[in-house]
């Protein structure tokens, strides 16, 4: 058991390297936002491997590193309750639910089903956190134009930026992932770990 639980931290903390690394390989997107390479995938992968609870802890603790990173983003917050609903909706909440993405594993049957539906859904939820803040936050710095459209409302301007690059983050993950899934099916399945 000891055994396991060291491979776990220590698998764990090599994907969260893994996912810190890729969400610094970005692809800038014409519309604002980023197109990270797959840089959720890691998190998506320990979550089905070692199931949700720890999936979610895992990404949780990227959270932290993600907000450590992004630490100056806090300081555009014009009020403490701002300042906060940065940390959280921008880090901690959007990315700890990347982790639960394994819990699909008991609800669909399929295996690389229960993978594809773990990721739109979990970065959907995601995308909902960004939606938030951007609206609730980020909104005071709406253009008076974007993509071409007149921007009415501070809802739409977080929908269209924060749903422009998480498409392309799902679609991007979706396509890496299923070319991936088949050799790799052990990893996501955790077939490859001694039975406790």
């Amino acid at each position: 058991m000891k055994r396991i639980t060291t491979r776990k931290l220590v698998e764990s903390a090599i994907f969260i390297a893994l996912a810190t690394v890729l969400s610094l390989v970005q692809i800038p997107m014409p519309f604002g936002g980023g197109l990270t390479a797959c840089s959720m995938l890691p998190l998506v992968i320990i979550s089905f491997r070692y199931g949700w609870k720890w999936g979610a802890v895992t990404a949780f603790v990227y959270s932290i590193v993600q907000l450590i990173l992004g630490v100056s983003n806090v300081g555009y917050a014009s009020s403490f309750i701002m300042a906060v609903g940065i940390i959280f909706l921008d880090y901690i909440i959007a990315y700890t639910v990347i982790g639960l993405a394994g819990i699909f594993d008991k609800w669909v049957k399929n295996p690389r089903a229960a993978v594809a539906v773990g990721i739109v859904v979990t970065f959907c939820l995601r995308f909902v956190c960004h939606l938030i803040s951007g609206a609730w936050i980020w909104g005071v710095w709406m253009p008076e134009e974007f993509m071409g459209m007149t921007m009415t409302g501070p809802w739409l301007y977080s929908f269209l930026y924060n749903g422009w690059y998480m498409l392309g983050e799902i679609v991007l993950t979706l396509i890496v992932t299923m070319l991936i899934y088949k050799p790799l099916q052990k990893y996501f399945r955790g077939e490859d770990l001694p039975k406790a």
